[in-house]
C-alpha cells in the first residue's frame, strides 16, 4: 500500500533519534543500524509511477512502451505501532566463506528500554504528547553451543500482573502512567526440568539471541 503522506514528516520520529549516540555492541546501537536512513541510487533506484506517467503518458501506454521512470530516494524502516510484547530476535550467525558460523560476542540489553526513537512521529497507539514509548525485559532465550550443535536455555522474570499490558492486550488502550523502572520480580533459569533463581546481573551478562520486552507506556 502506497500512503501520500507529508514529505517533511516522513523520516520524522517519536524522539530525537540524533542524540542516541549508542554504544557499539548494544541492542540500542542494533536497533539504530535497522532503522537508519538509506539512500537508494543506481541499481536500487526505486521505481516511480508518477515520473513514469510523466513521461510516458497515461498508463495504458506504459506496458507497450516500456519506458519506465526509476529515481532515486530514500528509504527507512520505522514502527508505525507499537507491540504490547516486544520481541527482538538478534542474527547470531555470519558467513566465513561458504559456511555459517555463529557469532558469540556479548550484545548489551537493559532492563527498560525506550522504542520512541526508532517510532514514527504519528505511531498510531502512543497517546498525543508522549515522546517515550517505554518497554520492561521479562524474558530472554539463549543459546550455547555451535552452529551444528548446542543448548537452549530460557530467563524468565516472576512478577506482579501488569494491568496496563492487560489493557493493551484485551482492550487496545494505550496505557497513561509513567514508569521508568523495570517491573520487579524474581528472575529465575531454566535449563529443561532445572529451574533456579538468578540475579538480574546474571541474565544481563547472557548471550541473549531472543528478548521479550513488555510495554510499560
Amino acid at each position: 500500500e502506497v500512503l501520500r503522506e507529508d514529505p517533511e514528516m516522513a523520516f520524522c520520529t517519536l524522539a530525537n533519534r540524533e542524540d542516541l549516540n549508542p554504544e557499539a555492541g548494544s541492542i540500542h546501537h542494533c536497533l539504530y543500524q535497522f532503522t537508519r536512513n538509506e539512500k537508494l541510487t543506481e541499481t536500487n533506484k526505486l521505481l516511480c509511477d508518477v515520473c513514469t506517467q510523466r513521461h510516458c503518458g497515461p498508463k495504458n501506454n506504459i506496458k507497450s512502451e516500456k519506458k519506465y521512470v526509476y529515481t532515486n530516494a530514500k528509504k527507512q524502516m520505522l514502527i508505525s505501532l507499537a507491540p504490547p510484547i516486544l520481541t527482538l530476535h538478534l542474527k547470531r550467525f555470519q558467513h566465513a566463506g561458504f559456511n555459517l558460523r555463529k557469532v558469540n560476542r556479548h550484545i548489551k540489553f537493559p532492563e527498560v528500554i525506550d522504542l520512541a526513537p526508532f517510532c514514527t512521529a504519528n505511531c498510531k497507539n502512543v497517546a498525543e504528547g508522549n515522546t517515550k514509548v517505554l518497554y520492561s525485559l521479562y524474558g530472554v532465550v539463549e543459546h550455547s553451543g555451535t552452529m551444528r550443535s548446542g543448548h537452549y536455555t530460557a530467563y524468565v522474570k516472576m512478577r506482579t500482573t501488569n494491568n496496563h499490558l492487560s489493557d493493551l492486550v484485551l482492550q487496545g488502550q494505550s496505557p497513561q502512567a509513567l514508569e521508568t523502572e523495570p517491573v520487579k520480580g524474581q528472575w529465575f533459569h531454566i535449563s529443561d526440568t532445572h529451574v533456579q533463581p538468578v540475579s538480574a546481573s546474571k541474565v544481563l551478562s547472557s548471550q541473549a539471541y531472543l528478548l521479550f520486552y513488555e510495554r510499560l507506556l
